[in-house]
């Protein structure tokens, strides 16, 4: 790293545009040439000894409606503000009352009562919060320089001590510090602080989240030696090479570096004399060295073993100040179309995160932050973007401490002023904004090697401002890749980092020639709003298939939505979880899409999660039928620097649903990138011998492997699961149906047609008789009720079904619209007739045509057992064709909210779909109607399918209930709502909330509930490339075609 290089081209960058901003005219808050007063350069996150007094809690505030109604005196000591009203430090303006909270995706606070006009924001509601606390400094202060660390202010902030202006900051993002030495005095000082809702800087704060005012991060006074260091910045690559710079104030005259190893060892060190030979930007004296490390352990986010550099500068042979430095040995390089690190073209398996609590906004705890790593880690994400900014510091060093690879991203968007001529990239009095965000962003965090690449950026354009960014930043580290976005792979960018390519424009980019293309990591993708993340899979078969697609960044890792009391007894729970909209009908809002989340906003898993968890393991078994059947599997270790050693595999072996063989592994040292096979120690003999048979034809058999820890690893405890899949040694054809009981008893009456006879059944004293009783109205074409001992099972008749409640994808793509004639089909009768066969009753029903589209036939075969086997056919009515995309070809009815028991063989144990699976594990499953619907999705949506079912059964405490078969595989759900109750095009409600729906399921009365069932031939996969136009991978697709659907409906009892 040329130090001397760095210095003089980053003063060069910024020296002009400050003589600039100090000849302005406008107020600070509206000149974008001024960016601070005042504020102390920024350097690389360090700590020493010195003092610290927190200056965190309650501090009287006063909130005003626009700039000119605020008092302009309010600093001055002497002010009066006993009828001001508190506010928590750090805490958010708008979740403390004053305000409300304003959610956009593009487009400004002001949206829609503003036009765009930069460097002038809104006047109107551009409220500004002023704050006053006091504060004590003692004896132990006197000597030593003063400072005030502010870690977070939104929009800007303005600050006075003791009634004298200090100085003045932008960036919300990034902490200012200001040298307060001389305006402090022993014993108590007054501090003030003035922030504006908006500012100049607004216009590149224009990110996808929620718009939040105040002081968002911890603020405090700390203390520094007159004779200090100023700023280290530390080099360090796999070969133990370590390159060391800092920079001292003017009497320290040597500085001694010390590198300890993971184990407090002392590995290296060196003194350096500081003169005047070098000079940082700031005119200071600068030392550099190099230190050798032997045997180094390089840091990677699979091992992130941790140096300590101490620093410590001297004024002659006095040590005047210590600080230490965790860091990490490690290379990021661009070779080949790959991205390197030490070496190895790891994968990415991220996700987008921002700052966010749901109960405080932006203000975020380390406890926040360490829960945040702990469930990436269960998710098996070993990759973060700081989305799209900065964040608090500390994030860096758990990153660094636990193993992420980080993305660290300048707070820079302009997404409301567009990408093109408008764009502040090509606005020269917004050069030195853009500039300055990057830059500091780079010195304060460049000692973490966490950080793998600097991005200058989101979804602002492109132009000479991203330029100039790009090279000062590639000037200051040329040890890290940098990345833009909207640069679309070229110039401006070392990555090719698109949003939300779809399948076919990733594959078309990374299958050209390596040496030809940059490496090709998508910054967003998979958008996982609500019900989403089908297709996932797919993108990572393209990722394990093309070396120069090395994986990318979910959108996003947890919804962005708050916490807000709710009537419990209106709606069944004493809180929602609130988006865009909430709040009032002024606002601006894009409603929900800031619940895009892996997780939901109180950090519990979305369905979709475990299929994240899945696609990103880095233990992958595969295995033939055969293999399999004789305890053979192929394991493929995907890390790239450790070995399988710190794991055990666990199998078992199913049949039928029941675990028949078990066994425990301890892992060998499966090197990284290697496949072993390993034999589990069982044959076929042995699976015939446990399940007492001589042939094994015709049973459902499953390998089923899991890999847990079996040591601690970092925050993941011993014996949790790391990854698993399931071998299909044997999945036989379906049962044919067949029926031989006869006729069952027959009456009609006025349209009502009844059957009824009587069912054997296994009791626990011997076989048990119980009497049914089935009945049609021919008005309806529909079974409408089914007595079994005297007990009602249908509430509301069994009839076809063609649509599903519209996910998030689904609104984006505009179904509700285009499916229009799906979702509010009704089923007239044309035609009913009962005849008599050798064998049953048969039933057949022509409905009224739905348009010209189609019409729907319906037959059923009625038995004395009490079983009825149906035909649903779907058949072109003469112009099928251009019917549009289905939802799906299925029945519903609804039963009783006592059959609350959900039994199935198939795909669970979490939700699943036709293009979202791959997680799910074949087996019998025994599930809770109430625990079917998902409430974490903010808006209600279809939810609680599962998938590729032989059978599934709907019972009461008793066991008493329907089973439902087919000939072919198919999907189900059986929840507290019909779909069109959990539809929020049905419910004519944007801003209805999952959890409203509590009340209606009755979870501690079922009985007052219901309880809807579905079962579906085909339904439409979910989709993942996007939330707002894009539709699901068209082999997931339900084509408006001719379908047959057969299934057998089938009393049981107990």
């Amino acid at each position: 790293m040329n130090l001397k290089l760095l210095a003089l081209t980053v003063t060069a960058c910024v020296s002009s545009f400050m003589a600039q901003a100090q000849d302005s005219q406008l107020p600070a808050w509206h000149d974008p040439e001024v960016v601070q007063i005042n504020r102390e350069p920024m350097s690389a996150s360090f700590d020493t000894d010195g003092l610290k007094l927190s200056l965190s809690g309650v501090w009287k505030f006063n909130w005003n409606e626009t700039a000119d109604s605020r008092p302009m005196d309010f600093f001055e000591v002497g002010y009066e503000d006993s009828s001001w009203g508190t506010i928590p430090v750090p805490g958010m303006w708008e979740l403390n009352g004053y305000g409300d909270p304003v959610y956009k995706n593009v487009g400004y606070a002001w949206h829609g009562h503003y036009t765009n006009n930069p460097p002038i924001p809104a006047s109107e509601h551009n409220y500004v919060g002023q704050y006053r606390r006091t504060f004590v400094l003692g004896d132990d202060w006197d000597g030593k320089d003063i400072f005030l660390h502010i870690g977070s202010a939104t929009s800007n902030v303005h600050v006075w001590v003791n009634g004298v202006e200090v100085g003045y900051s932008e960036d919300s993002k990034l902490e200012a510090r200001f040298n307060i030495t001389e305006y402090v005095k022993p014993g108590e000082n007054l501090i003030a602080l003035e922030i504006f809702r908006w500012c100049d800087g607004t216009y590149l704060e224009d990110q996808d989240f929620w718009r939040l005012s105040g002081l968002a991060r911890e603020v405090y006074v700390f203390s520094r030696e007159k004779d200090r260091i100023e700023d280290v910045r530390i080099t360090a690559n796999s070969a133990g090479e370590a390159s060391l710079y800092a920079e001292v104030s003017e009497n320290v005259t040597s500085v001694e570096f010390k590198i300890f190893d993971p184990f407090d060892k002392e590995v290296a060190s060196g003194v350096v004399k500081a003169g005047m030979r070098i000079r940082s930007e700031r005119g200071l004296p600068a030392v550099m060295t190099a230190l050798q490390v032997p045997s180094v352990k390089a840091w990677s986010a699979e091992t992130p073993w941790l140096y300590t550099l101490q620093v410590t500068a001297y004024k002659k042979k006095t040590a005047t100040e210590t600080t230490s430095i965790k860091f990490g040995f490690r290379d990021v390089k661009i070779e080949n179309g790959q991205l390197l690190v030490n070496g190895k073209p790891v994968l990415i398996k991220g996700a987008n995160r921002h700052e966010l609590n749901p109960y405080k906004g932006y203000v975020v705890s380390k406890a926040d932050m360490i829960q945040d790593i702990l469930l990436m880690k269960q998710l098996n994400i070993n990759a973060v973007r700081t989305c799209h900014y900065p964040n608090d510091p500390l994030w860096y060093s758990l990153c660094d401490e636990y193993g992420l690879y980080v993305v660290d991203e300048a707070n820079v968007e302009s997404h409301g002023m567009g990408y093109r001529e408008k764009s502040l990239a090509h606005r020269k009095d917004y050069t030195l904004a853009h500039l300055e965000r990057a830059r500091r962003m780079v010195q304060r965090d460049f000692n973490h090697p966490s950080i793998i690449v600097w991005s200058l950026g989101n979804e602002a354009g492109h132009g000479e401002n991203f330029l100039k960014s790009y090279e000062m930043v590639k000037q200051m580290d040329p040890s890290r890749p940098v990345q833009y976005e909207r640069a679309e792979g070229g110039e401006g960018t070392d990555i090719a980092c698109p949003m939300y390519f779809n399948y076919e424009q990733c594959e078309k980019y990374v299958s050209r020639d390596p040496s030809t293309i940059k490496p090709f990591i998508q910054c967003e993708y998979a958008h996982a709003m609500g019900n989403s993340l089908g297709g996932l899979k797919e993108y990572w078969d393209l990722i394990r298939k093309y070396p120069s697609y090395q994986g990318g960044f979910i959108w996003d890792f947890v919804d962005q939505a708050l916490w807000w009391p709710a009537d419990a007894e209106k709606y069944g729970t004493d809180h929602i979880f609130a988006f865009g909209g909430d709040f009032n009908d002024y606002d601006p809002s894009d409603n929900s899409f800031c619940c895009n989340g892996i997780i939901a906003a109180d950090r519990t898993y979305h369905p979709h999660a475990y299929e994240v968890a899945y696609q990103y393991r880095s233990i992958l078994t595969s295995a033939s039928a055969e293999e399999a059947q004789n305890g053979k599997v192929n394991v493929y270790n995907e890390n790239f620097f450790i070995d399988l050693s710190r794991y055990n595999m666990s199998w078992t072996v199913e049949v039928e649903g029941a675990n028949v063989l078990s066994g425990v592994l301890r892992m060998p040292a499966v090197a990284p990138g290697q496949t072993q096979e390993m034999d589990l120690g069982f044959n076929m003999a042995d699976l015939m011998d446990v399940c007492k048979v001589d042939d094994l034809s015709g049973l459902n058999i499953y390998l089923t492997v899991r890999y847990t820890l079996n040591r601690a690893d970092g925050l993941l405890p011993a014996g949790y699961e790391v990854a698993h899949d399931q071998i299909c040694i044997q999945d036989p054809a379906l049962d044919v149906f067949e029926n031989t009981t006869g006729l069952p008893s027959y009456e009609a009456q006025e349209g009502k047609h009844v059957f009824s006879g009587e069912m054997e059944f296994a009791g626990t004293t011997g076989v048990r008789v119980a009497p049914w009783k089935a009945e049609f109205d021919s008005s309806k074409g529909a079974l409408v009720s089914y007595m079994l001992g005297g007990k009602e099972l249908i509430e509301s008749q069994l009839q076809p079904c063609f649509a599903r409640a519209i996910t998030e994808n689904d609104h984006g793509a505009g179904q509700q619209k285009r499916q229009r004639h799906w979702r509010e089909a009704t089923f007239d009768v044309v035609s009913f007739n009962v005849a008599a066969t050798d064998s049953c009753y048969r039933v057949e029903v022509e409905f009224a045509p739905i348009k010209d589209f189609a019409k729907v036939l319906m037959s059923y075969n009625i038995y004395a057992d009490g079983v009825i086997e149906a035909v649903e056919d779907f058949k072109d009515a003469g112009n099928l064709e251009n019917g549009k995309l289905m939802t799906r070809i299925g029945m519903e009815f609804a039963m009783p909210g006592e059959y609350s028991t959900f039994e199935f063989f198939g795909l669970g144990p979490h939700e699943n779909y036709s293009d979202r699976y791959s997680s799910s594990l074949v087996g019998h499953y025994v599930q809770r109607v109430e625990d079917q619907y998902h409430y974490g999705y903010v808006r209600p949506q279809e939810s609680g399918t599962k998938s590729q079912l032989r059978w599934m059964k709907v019972l009461d405490d008793n066991g008493a209930g329907f089973e439902i078969t087919s000939d072919v595989k198919f999907s189900a759900s059986a929840l507290p709502f019909r779909w069109s109750e959990m539809d929020v095009d049905q419910l004519g409600n944007k801003q209805a909330h999952s959890l409203e729906l509590k009340a209606l399921a009755h979870e501690n009365q079922r009985s007052l509930g219901k309880t809807w069932v579905n079962f579906d031939l085909v339904q439409l996969g979910l989709g993942c490339i996007n939330s707002w136009g894009e539709w699901p991978r068209q082999e997931y697709w339900v084509y408006p075609k001719e379908y047959t659907f057969r299934f057998v409906l089938r009393p049981v009892n107990n």
